[in-house]
């Protein structure tokens, strides 16, 4: 019989976390599961509320925060399943999100990974797509042509506002709030790469996904209702924006060097770095005038 394992990584999110675990235990997949949920160092009593309400759930608790992409590695290495699925815990699932998802996974022609429809608490559909950051895309991205012309395919190709969420198609990369994958999939490609620990680790492994042959989908015939951003409010917002930033440099220089012309390369990361050289000195121009 085939095994779903959900993955979910935490920190500091206990009170979205019970209702992940509430939703996810009320509507199970047909097939058996399992849940495992990584703690990165929580100080909101996260792990004690798993023991005492969700005694089947099995926790792995780290001292040290040990970013995102570390601890879906741990949990995917302690996974069993033929599936595996990994979870935001600010996430609740619907009577038929993990069965719909699992149909449409066992249809789809070689492939990869899934993401579904992201509903917000206010019944609204979130976007939850990218493409791949080529250099045209970041480029219209970071100078703001993106935000002057949303619905551009070309100037706003990153963000993809003119995407249609109500089909099934293939696509570049889903954020990793609901990820469904295979074990054969993740057993070629690997888990999470660490030099990404908050930013781009999703993006880095589908990009993986997609170069070993795999296919990478979004489906509108499966949905979680999202709340969003529970984990990274808790964090300075300024320093998540550079650590973004960061992160695409690093995106770059492990995908791009040398596969693109230098003059492009060059220029995008020009782009980039000069707008985090901006960030910092708003940063420390605002310090001054509060001090």
């Amino acid at each position: 019989m085939s095994l779903l394992s959900i993955c979910i990584v935490n920190w500091n999110t206990r009170e979205y976390l019970r209702e992940t675990l509430a939703s996810v235990e009320s509507y199970p997949a047909d097939i058996s599961q399992e849940v495992i949920v990584v703690d990165n160092a929580s100080i909101d009593g996260s792990s004690e509320m798993i023991r005492t309400e969700f005694p089947s759930v099995r926790i792995i608790e780290n001292s040290t925060n040990v970013g995102y992409a570390e601890g879906n590695n741990q949990a995917l290495t302690a996974s069993s399943g033929d599936y595996l699925l990994l979870l935001n815990p600010d996430v609740r699932v619907l009577p038929h999100t993990l069965n719909n998802s699992l149909s449409v996974a066992q249809e789809l022609p070689e492939f990869g990974a899934l993401g579904i429809k992201q509903i917000g608490p206010d019944g609204k559909v979130q976007s939850s797509l990218r493409t791949f950051p080529d250099p045209m895309g970041v480029f219209c991205e970071v100078i703001g042509l993106s935000r002057l012309f949303p619905h551009s395919s070309e100037l706003a190709s990153y963000r993809m506002a003119w995407f249609d969420y109500s089909r099934t198609t293939e696509v570049d990369q889903p954020m990793a709030t609901f990820l469904l994958t295979s074990r054969s999939v993740y057993e070629e490609v690997g888990g999470m790469d660490p030099a990404f620990p908050i930013f781009f680790n999703d993006v880095d492994w589908c990009y993986r996904v997609k170069a070993i042959g795999k296919k990478i989908y979004y489906t509108n015939r499966a949905e979680i209702v999202h709340y969003g951003g529970a984990g990274t409010r808790k964090a300075n917002r300024a320093k998540m924006a550079k650590e973004s930033k960061s992160s695409l440099l690093k995106f770059y220089a492990k995908h791009y060097a040398g596969k693109i012309p230098g003059p492009i390369y060059n220029a995008v990361r020009i782009v980039v770095s000069a707008s985090l050289f901006a960030q910092d000195l708003r940063s420390a121009l605002q310090g001054k005038i509060r001090s």
